[in-house]
C-alpha cells in the first residue's frame, strides 16, 4: 500500500492489467496467441512490477530480488496448450516458483505488437525513427497493425544505418547483420519487432530505403535482396537483429504506462537480463584456414 494524502491506496493486479489493457487492447490479439494473467491472483495486492520480454528462470530470479507481485512479459509462457504443469518441466518449474513467491504473470504478446504505441513503434523509436504509420495495417487507414514506417531526421549511409541500429539495441551474440549495398543512402524505414520476414514483400511494397527486424530467413532474405538487380525493382536493404533485442525496447514502454496510470502507487522495474537465448559467437574471419574468397 502507498499513501496519497494521508489516505492508504492499495493498488491490485487487476488495476495493472487495466492500465496495460487500456493501451493494448486484448482484442488486437491473435486468434491462436495466449495473452492475459496466465498465473495470480487479479485480487492481489501489487506494490512492484517487473516488464521482461521472457518469463524464464532468470527474470523469475530478478522479479523475486526486486520483491515484486507481478510480472508482466511480452512473450507468453504458455502459447501451446499443455496438460499439466508438473515441477520437474521448465515451465512448470516457472509457474510453481511464481505461485510459491507470490508472484502473478501477465502477457501481451500481439495486441502489443499491433497497438498504437506498441512494440514495434518502441523499437522504431529506439533507432531514432519518427513514426508516420503502421507497416501492415489491420484496415485501410487504420493506425493499428503490425510493424511501423519511420522517417531518419537526415539520410545516411546503410552502413551508418546498420552501426546506429547496433548501438540504440541491447548487445547480444547475435549482433546486427545489413544486407544491401553498404553505400546507399536511407530515410526511410519500416521496422517489425520480433520474427518479420513474412513482411519481406509488404516492406518492399511500401518503398522504404531499409527493413529492421529478426530470426530473417537465408531463403526469403537471399531471394529478397536478389530482386535489388531486376531492372525497376528498388527493394530495401535489410538489417537482421536479435528477436529479444528487437523487442526489448518495449519493456519501458509499457513499465511507463503503468507508472503514469498508478502514479507514485507502484514501483517498476525493467528487466535486464539478456534473455537471448544465442550465447556465443564466432566471426567470420575466426579460422581464416577455411575462409573462402
Amino acid at each position: 500500500m502507498f499513501w496519497d494524502g494521508g489516505e492508504p491506496v492499495t493498488v491490485r493486479i487487476r488495476d495493472v492489467i487495466e492500465a496495460l489493457e487500456v493501451a493494448y487492447p486484448a482484442d488486437l490479439a491473435e486468434g491462436w496467441d495466449a495473452i492475459g494473467l496466465a498465473c495470480g491472483d487479479p485480487e492481489a495486492v501489487v506494490q512492484r512490477v517487473l516488464f521482461c520480454v521472457d518469463p524464464v528462470e532468470a527474470t523469475v530470479d530478478e522479479a523475486v530480488d526486486f520483491g515484486a507481485q507481478l510480472v508482466v512479459s511480452h512473450h507468453p509462457l504458455m502459447l501451446r496448450g499443455v496438460h499439466g504443469v508438473p515441477a520437474d518441466d521448465p515451465k512448470g518449474r516457472i509457474v510453481h516458483r511464481l505461485i510459491r513467491a507470490g508472484i502473478g504473470l501477465y502477457t501481451a504478446h500481439t495486441n502489443a505488437d499491433s497497438a498504437v504505441q506498441g512494440v514495434s513503434d518502441a523499437l522504431a523509436e529506439a533507432i531514432g525513427l519518427t513514426v508516420t504509420g503502421p507497416l501492415a495495417p489491420h484496415a485501410e487507414g487504420a493506425r493499428t497493425g503490425l510493424g511501423r514506417i519511420g522517417e531518419l531526421p537526415l539520410a545516411e549511409p546503410f552502413r551508418d544505418f546498420v552501426a546506429r541500429v547496433a548501438h540504440n539495441l541491447p548487445t547480444t551474440a547475435w549482433g546486427v547483420r545489413g544486407a544491401g549495398d553498404p553505400e546507399r543512402p536511407i530515410r526511410t524505414v519500416a521496422v517489425c519487432g520480433g520474427a518479420g520476414d513474412s513482411y519481406l514483400a509488404t516492406a518492399a511494397a511500401a518503398g522504404v530505403d531499409a527493413y529492421v527486424t529478426a530470426d530473417l530467413r537465408h531463403h526469403p532474405a537471399g531471394e529478397h535482396i536478389a530482386r535489388a538487380g531486376v531492372p525497376g525493382t528498388d527493394v530495401p536493404a535489410l538489417v537482421d537483429v536479435a528477436h529479444w533485442a528487437s523487442e526489448w525496447p518495449w519493456c519501458q514502454q509499457a513499465a511507463d504506462i503503468v507508472a503514469a496510470a498508478l502514479p507514485d502507487t507502484v514501483e517498476v522495474l525493467v528487466s535486464t537480463r539478456r534473455t537471448d537465448p544465442w550465447t556465443l559467437h564466432a566471426g567470420a574471419a575466426s579460422d581464416p584456414g577455411r575462409a573462402l574468397a
